[in-house]
């Protein structure tokens, strides 16, 4: 089989394997004392105070939230850590945390959660490393390529599908989503290792365009961040950049036109972009605090089903541009933040940078924690569920 038929190949998996979609509502269930279940009956107060001392008794593990206490702690442990720190990026793509933040989830699990804004995915991974962070939400080409470089961090959920693209000054289109053909002969500012950059290269592969200075070429002008390669628009030498939530949006409030977004591109639909990343050995050394913290990422996510003008105003909070930009991004059909691990498009995304050559080919199992999700996904649903939850389920059960 050629290379050029492997690759198309590779880009029809991706279509097909990866898959956020919609999902949909129902009330966060509420969380009670254990002493709600306790017993008038002595002996049977006994019981229920030894089996929720010995995880190992057969009752906990045949009804764990009847036997326990509707309260997540009896069944799955008090977090091992209470002070966590969280990494995000100037992107509504982050939403999830900042929800959860603004809405009480975090308390609630037992946490105290501090936010933080980065301005790269370098500086992220930076902060797990150092042990100043606990939790960031990393881009997942840079995520698999620090991955393949040797850095100690793992994947165990999701944030954003898709939300990405690129935009050009308007004097070079006279209307949104001409497609790539209209870069030839164009400076593009984008972001060297970054999900952006990895997809216009699969599209100009597609389109048998070529990446390089000359009137059928594109030349790539690569910056350090997305903020810095979006302000580049204001330098002559610059025609077309990169964008992701919620750049595209301010972007054509400025005046500029939409190259693509990535949603609409058949070789690009449901893109995993943004990832939860953790140090290895912190999920190993902390399961309960990461479980803590995934139940109430899985929270936010049904309030952002069932409230958008308030999920609005919660993400207007981190990200400061007008509400109307923010939920244009959010519930404009061009992303959708889910805290799902989305493993096997995330593997598939892995097999199309090798190919593109952006990184080496690496076990990635050991770097990919679905067994977090899972056991706070299982651990809201036994508590009560409904069709949000219901359908977290039934993705998390097709693509892990």
């Amino acid at each position: 089989m050629n290379k050029k038929i492997r690759f198309i190949s590779i880009i029809s998996a991706l279509s097909l394997l990866t898959g956020c979609g919609a999902f949909n509502s129902a009330p966060a269930a509420s969380e009670s004392s254990s002493s709600s279940v306790v017993s008038a009956d002595v002996s049977s107060e006994e019981e229920t105070k030894d089996c929720c001392e010995d995880k190992d008794k057969d009752c906990c593990e045949s009804e764990p939230a009847d036997c326990c206490g509707d309260d997540a702690s009896h069944v799955l442990g008090s977090p091992e850590k209470t002070d966590i720190n969280i990494g995000y990026l100037n992107s509504t793509a982050h939403l999830l945390a900042f929800v959860a933040s603004e809405e009480g989830y975090f308390k609630e699990e037992g946490l105290n959660v501090t936010l933080t804004q980065f301005s790269s995915a370098a500086e992220l991974v930076n902060g797990l490393e150092s042990d100043k962070l606990d939790v960031a939400f990393i881009g997942s080409v840079p995520t698999l390529t620090f991955q393949s470089q040797g850095h100690d961090v793992s994947i165990f959920g999701g944030a954003m599908t898709n939300g990405h693209g690129y935009v050009i000054k308007p004097e070079f289109a006279d209307e949104d989503e001409l497609g790539v053909e209209i870069l030839k002969g164009r400076n593009v500012a984008s972001v060297k290792n970054s999900v952006q950059d990895a997809e216009l290269q699969i599209l100009l592969k597609n389109a048998d365009i070529e990446i390089g200075e000359g009137d059928d070429k594109v030349n790539i002008v690569y910056f350090d961040s997305q903020k810095d390669a979006y302000a580049a628009l204001l330098n002559d030498t610059i025609d077309a950049a990169s964008v992701y939530s919620p750049y595209a949006s301010l972007a054509k409030s400025q005046g500029y036109k939409v190259v693509y977004y990535c949603a609409h591109e058949e070789a690009l639909q449901n893109q995993p972009c943004c990832r939860q990343v953790a140090k290895t050995s912190a999920l190993s050394e902390n399961p309960n605090t990461y479980t803590a913290l995934e139940r109430a990422f899985i929270k936010a996510y049904h309030f952002t089903q069932t409230d958008h003008e308030k999920t609005v105003k919660d993400v207007k909070e981190y990200i400061d541009i007008e509400e109307d930009f923010i939920d244009t991004e959010v519930y404009g059909g061009y992303s959708v933040s889910s805290p799902d691990p989305d493993k096997k498009g995330t593997l598939t995304l892995k097999d199309t940078i090798i190919e593109l050559g952006y990184t080496n080919d690496y076990d990635i199992e050991p770097y990919y924690n679905t067994e977090i999700y899972k056991n706070a996904l299982d651990s809201i649903l036994a508590e009560g569920t409904d069709d949000i939850y219901d359908s977290l389920k039934e993705h998390f059960d097709d693509y892990e």
